[in-house]
């Protein structure tokens, strides 16, 4: 059982992160006004994204080995700040150089957060707590997804870069709570992975790592290619009104949640982490075939809220994995998994995008494509834990 300090840190915690998700979020209803008024193309704004997941990238094996290395809190921390001022240099950028320079801030920023947060709860849960704990940690996630563009459109009234503020404010409020609230976690000693310590960067192609981070990278890759041109799609295909594309979104957001809070921890427990990704992954290959031949307005709902569902287990199933055959490796495993989902966010839009010009239906039917690859991938997916004892 976990102690009242504990389950404070994880509340605290689950706020950092949902106030982060919150803060990257708010960007999307105020983002055309903006365009307009620093007269930015598609083209520019895609860059940007781009520059945000290229920063995540490079910086997340380096700050996953910082964290083991100094520890989680003064990671989290030195994350929260940064991206405080990343939305502030954003709501003040009048050059385009500042907005790009907000963006990798942003994303170097995302890179110290979420391998220290996911290091900190495999800490301060054990084995059997630690799915249910990376099943809100996603829902929270979810939820700043969900609760940012509502907030962002709410603040943008008194003006468009008042969102901004808004995020950089509490970003800072958060780094200072943590400073006097969370504790460095007493790290729980974990069976040694490697025999040998001078393995090094080789330890990403030990097959019980490899799968994991190759899967992440192709799930993100297509959910990616999937999530960027989503509205695109159910407008030019069905056309589908900024309302009935809000519903979806945060209909799919709000029943994945529910379902990441309630039904993880017991899905895992009853099947196990792998198990529960080759579920999503098959649920989610298979709709997302079936977004190409719905046609009725409550079918094409349907599928769009289920298929949320399958890609948001995905990520939780393979995180919990990995966290429990880290050993004393959880800042490496997080940057890793950071790292992978990066490569996966920046590539997904680009080809996803090039394909949309092409054909409505391309993107949907190449992610299908990586999905199977994925489903193939996973079936020799085993727990090789005992193999380097």
């Amino acid at each position: 059982m976990q102690s009242k300090s504990q389950k404070v840190a994880l509340a605290l915690l689950l706020g950092n992160i949902f106030i982060t998700f919150v803060g990257i979020s708010l960007v999307i209803p105020v983002l055309p006004s903006l365009m307009n008024e620093l007269s930015l193309s598609g083209t520019v704004v895609g860059n940007m994204v781009a520059a945000f997941a290229l920063a995540q990238l490079i910086a997340s094996p380096i700050t996953g080995k910082w964290t083991d290395q100094y520890g989680r809190k003064i990671m989290i921390i030195i994350g929260l700040f940064l991206f405080s001022f990343s939305e502030l240099l954003f709501g003040i950028a009048k050059s385009l150089e500042i907005l790009f320079l907000s963006r990798i801030l942003g994303g170097i920023s995302g890179a110290c957060i979420m391998p220290a947060i996911t290091a900190y709860i495999a800490d301060i849960t054990s084995e059997s707590e630690r799915p249910k704990a990376l099943g809100f940690m996603s829902a929270a996630i979810n939820t700043g997804f969900i609760v940012g563009p509502g907030i962002g459109g709410f603040l943008a009234e008194f003006g468009i870069r008042v969102p901004f503020f808004a995020a950089s404010v509490l970003g800072a409020l958060v780094a200072i709570a943590s400073i006097f609230i969370l504790k460095e976690p007493e790290r729980r000693e974990h069976p040694k992975v490697f025999k040998d310590e001078k393995i090094g960067w080789k330890r990403i192609f030990i097959p019980m790592y490899l799968i994991s981070f190759i899967i992440i990278f192709l799930s993100t890759f297509s959910l990616a290619s999937f999530e960027s041109l989503f509205s695109l799609f159910i407008d030019h295909k069905f056309g589908f009104t900024p309302k009935d594309i809000a519903i979806i979104v945060t209909g799919g957001g709000i029943v994945g949640a529910v379902v990441q809070i309630l039904l993880f921890d017991a899905l895992t427990k009853r099947f196990g982490e792998i198990n529960v990704v080759r579920i999503s992954l098959i649920m989610s290959g298979l709709l997302v075939f079936v977004m190409t031949i719905v046609n009725s307005y409550w079918t094409i709902m349907l599928t769009c809220w289920i298929v949320f569902v399958g890609f948001d287990l995905i990520r939780p199933g393979i995180t919990s994995y990995l966290s429990k055959i880290a050993g004393n490796e959880q800042g490496f495993v997080g940057g890793m998994n950071s790292m992978f989902t990066s490569i996966g966010n920046i590539f997904g839009p680009i080809i996803g995008g090039i394909l949309f010009d092409m054909n409505y239906n391309y993107p949907y039917y190449f992610a299908t494509i990586i999905l199977i690859l994925s489903i193939i991938i996973a079936m020799f997916w085993k727990n090789q834990l005992n193999s380097y004892h």
